[in-house]
């Protein structure tokens, strides 16, 4: 236990956060037991990449999964949140090339094993890092099941996936085009491809009878086919598979015509030629059509000896030779300088993609071969069917269409890079004297020596880093001594991990919208197919966190970002933490800036001065245990304990975290702060404070834990951290006629401090006569309207009260109310007549025709602005409505 004699005047994070972390690891607070019969809620940490320190995003996936976590134990669950790193096979091996380049080498030179090990370490100490910041975020995740992608036992398990889909004929090698990145020399995914929008040249040229487009030029060499579409009826004379001579960039060539659906009749001339080998709708064309495919450009960027005299050039250097040697022979058409269009870009390292047809693996999407609810489905069917069926429920539910979208246009997955770091291809060749390749796909290649067959070699590419991220749900619930043995097969490992039959499917992923397709989609697709399971019951997707002006949080623009690790010594983790959730909304963006921090900073300086003024008031070992409400205030403040807590509840079941902390925000700041703390400065009602106070830390713990421990460890109360406490607080027994009184009093405080603030009056007695109730009350209504006295008389002078039954009036003279509510008369004229010049401006038809939208609609506005500030001073009216005569 921390011990912290007594709440000091200011909360300052910085010096109790690290030991208040480092008290929950020691306690096994965090730990999960498959073994207790309580339900179990399991949640699987996106593992973050090993390639530096945590941002913004990632304290923002911590900090919702934290309170998913804590809620769940709030409520009796078992709870395995399970923590892990990526080893980020793309993102890893470019800052390793990239440091071999700056020290001028690279890998070849070093060779793979001194290549693996120098990644080794570097990826070591990032996940320390990592995990330290982590701890910092206050994450109450499982450590001692804190998995890696590339431990051995998630390792064996990526190839054991492998394997059986290679058996079941789900995985393939064959020639078909990639997205190639010429500076990293590798294939990366569809999904890794991003595009960025250029001003380019879009050329128009003859060729044979035909006027063709392309903003590429240079990769027209072998061009030898004209596609059109069957119904374009400027075409209709020309038959599918007619032939035609045309002079071109090397000299005449016989070009075939192509009749195909793919093409759009109204772009350009509705004609094209196609480059098969580097364009995947070119591609798919030459795969429908039995077409040639020949490769224009090398692995390197550079054009190959079919274009002749531009053989080696690069592209930039080769385009414009090749327009203007076109030109010459009177084929150049026209030139549009202005021409937009995307660029394919690999998102990491930003390299242009150049499509290339590669012996490459893929899994195959379109091939009955999986068993799901005893029906033989494709991988895509799977996909489709475990959302249709509510197997799986997505959050926000628009995104469903963007899921099926995207896998209705899903093509084959390339799962094999040309880069050291990662997962192995699980596959062996060798070949024989004669030429003969055998292939071999296994955990480790055959013992079979025969004569005239040379050894065996293994692949040298690794897989995807998605394809082994896809198993993450259930590989790391793997046992990892049971992997080591080699005589179990997947299933077993399966059927004899406790932790799997426990914790999977497991409750919620929680994650950005912009990895749906990268990891969410190929986790279902991957963890259907090898588990016989879905991977998770809901998924979560937050948005992006952006600038407080808007702006997207960029490493090019260091000043538009917010570092977690520099943010949290200054305010603290919870005021991040609350600053993360407060306004935000399933898969929307969202800001958070300073400004914002400091607003939830100032929230825990609340909470803290509660906790002060609760302590210093009910001193040591209260009997919070006998607690029951006395007071209309007691009453009405366990009711509003009641509905928040139940509120609080039922949002974080329904994933609402903002509508759950606003409910958590002003439950505590207005009503228990602000009404009731203050009402019961009047008589203390000691246990109650006591009880409402523990319940308070339980309710706020899953939002802002460090703050509340800290406060919990200052109470001489039997359990040593609220974790051990863990459970949210039956609601004690109160009276709802008795908490109706409280807000009776509200309404006449409410009036009085209106009217007392409107008029600058201070010192003012309240009176009443023949009012009971307020003489009951007259203790707690004068300390909260902040009067002079509370007061019974038979007759008097003054404004009465009108928003209670209670017959009473504050003792203001009479012309200084008459003034002020003359004042807002004028104030109500001047906004009529403003609302009738505004109206007759918008219905002048003129007007509204004519004039700038922008200009009409700030009208519009100002229209509105109006009509609520003449609400506003009816109301105050309102408040002066009954005047005393003199």
């Amino acid at each position: 236990m921390i011990v912290v004699m007594k709440l000091p005047k200011v909360y300052e994070a910085g010096q109790y956060e690290s030991d208040i972390y480092a008290l929950w690891e020691k306690s096994g607070a965090f730990t999960a037991d498959p073994h207790s019969t309580k339900e179990h809620f399991s949640i699987s940490m996106p593992p973050p990449n090993e390639t530096g320190t945590l941002h913004i995003g990632h304290a923002l996936f911590v900090t919702l999964q934290d309170i998913l976590a804590r809620n769940a134990r709030a409520k009796g669950k078992d709870v395995l949140w399970l923590p892990g790193t990526d080893h980020a096979a793309l993102p890893v091996n470019a800052l390793i090339e990239k440091q071999l380049t700056d020290e001028g080498t690279n890998k070849h030179e070093i060779g793979r094993e001194a290549f693996l090990e120098r990644t080794r370490a570097f990826v070591g100490n990032s996940r320390d890092t990592i995990n330290t910041q982590i701890r910092a975020m206050g994450a109450s995740v499982d450590w001692t099941r804190s998995r890696y992608t590339l431990d051995e036992s998630l390792n064996r398990t990526v190839n054991e996936v492998f394997v059986k889909m290679y058996n079941d004929g789900l995985i393939y090698r064959g020639n078909r085009i990639v997205n190639w990145d010429p500076n990293l020399e590798t294939n990366v995914s569809d999904d890794e491809v991003v595009y960025k929008e250029e001003q380019g040249k879009f050329y128009t040229f003859h060729y044979g009878p035909f006027q063709i487009g392309t903003a590429r030029p240079e990769t027209k060499f072998g061009d030898k086919y004209v596609v059109m579409h069957p119904d374009d009826e400027r075409y209709a004379q020309y038959n599918h598979g007619d032939q035609f001579q045309a002079e071109w960039i090397n000299g005449p060539v016989t070009a075939t015509v192509i009749k195909d659906e793919s093409v759009d009749p109204a772009f350009g001339t509705g004609v094209m030629t196609i480059t098969p080998w580097h364009d995947q709708t070119d591609f798919d064309i030459a795969e429908r059509h039995g077409l040639d495919k020949q490769q224009i450009i090398d692995f390197h960027g550079k054009l190959l000896p079919i274009a002749k005299e531009f053989a080696g050039m690069p592209i930039h250097e080769a385009r414009p030779k090749i327009v203007e040697k076109l030109e010459s022979k009177g084929l150049l058409v026209s030139v549009d300088e202005n021409y937009a269009h995307n660029v394919a870009l690999n998102d990491r390292g930003k390299g242009v993609i150049e499509p290339q047809i590669r012996l490459q693996w893929f899994i195959d999407v379109n091939k009955p071969a999986v068993d799901w609810k005893g029906e033989k489905l494709t991988l895509k069917q799977t996909m489709q069917r475990v959302i249709t069926d509510s197997d799986i429920e997505i959050i926000p539910k628009r995104f469903e269409k963007v899921y099926f979208h995207w896998i209705d246009n899903l093509r084959d997955w390339c799962i094999s890079r040309q880069i050291w770091w990662g997962h192995r291809v699980p596959v062996w060749y060798r070949t024989n004297i004669d030429g003969k390749t055998e292939t071999y796909a296994g955990l480790q290649p055959p013992t079979d020596t025969s004569e005239g067959w040379h050894d065996w070699e293994q692949d040298p590419d690794t897989l995807d880093t998605w394809f082994s991220s896809a198993m993450w749900t259930w590989s790391t619930l793997i046992d990892q001594n049971l992997a080591k043995d080699p005589s179990l097969s997947l299933e077993d490992l399966l059927e004899k991990s406790i932790d799997f039959k426990t914790y999977h499917p497991t409750t919620v992923l929680e994650t950005g919208w912009d990895i749906l397709f990268f990891w969410v989609a190929r986790m279902i697709l991957v963890t259907t197919y090898a588990t016989g399971q879905v991977p998770f019951k809901h998924v979560y997707l937050h948005g992006l966190v952006r600038t407080e002006n808007g702006r997207k949080m960029s490493k090019s623009s260091p000043e538009t970002i917010i570092d977690p690790m520099e943010v949290i010594p200054e305010y603290g983790t919870d005021a991040l933490r609350l600053a993360l959730i407060q306004g935000m909304s399933a898969g929307n963006d969202q800001r958070v800036g300073r400004t914002k921090i400091l607003t939830n900073r100032n929230f825990c300086n609340k909470l803290w001065n509660i906790a002060r003024f609760i302590e210093d008031t009910i001193g040591d070992n209260p009997d919070r245990e006998g607690a029951k409400p006395i007071s209309a205030a007691d009453h009405w403040i366990v009711g509003k304990l009641d509905e928040a807590q139940t509120k609080i509840s039922n949002d974080l079941d329904k994933y609402r975290f903002s509508e759950a902390y606003d409910t958590l925000y002003h439950f505590i700041w207005d009503d228990f702060a602000d009404w009731y703390i203050e009402a019961s400065k009047v008589e203390p009602n000691k246990p109650l404070l006591a009880y409402l106070l523990e319940s308070v830390l339980l309710l706020t713990h899953p939002f802002a834990p460090f703050v509340t421990e800290t406060i919990w460890q200052t109470l001489a109360w039997e359990a040593d951290s609220i974790l051990a406490s863990r459970e949210l607080k039956d609601i004690i027994d109160h009276d709802k006629k008795s908490a109706a009184d409280f807000t009776e009093i509200q309404a006449i405080v409410s009036e009085t401090r209106f009217i007392l603030k409107a008029l600058k009056a201070s010192g003012v007695t309240l009176y009443y006569n023949d009012a009971p109730f307020i003489w009951e009350n007259a203790g707690t209504i004068k300390r909260l309207a902040r009067l002079q006295d509370v007061t019974e008389t038979e007759e008097g002078t003054g404004v009465y009260l009108t928003s209670t039954k209670h017959r009473s009036w504050l003792d203001i003279d009479a012309r200084t109310a008459q003034a002020y509510l003359k004042e807002l008369q004028i104030k109500q004229g001047q906004q009529a007549a403003a609302i009738t010049q505004l109206e007759n401006r918008l219905g002048n038809e003129n007007y509204v025709k004519n004039a700038p939208r922008e200009v009409v609609d700030e009208t519009k506005q100002q229209l509105q602005d109006a009509k609520d500030l003449l609400a506003t001073l009816e109301q105050e009216t309102q408040r002066f409505a009954i005047m005393p005569t003199e």
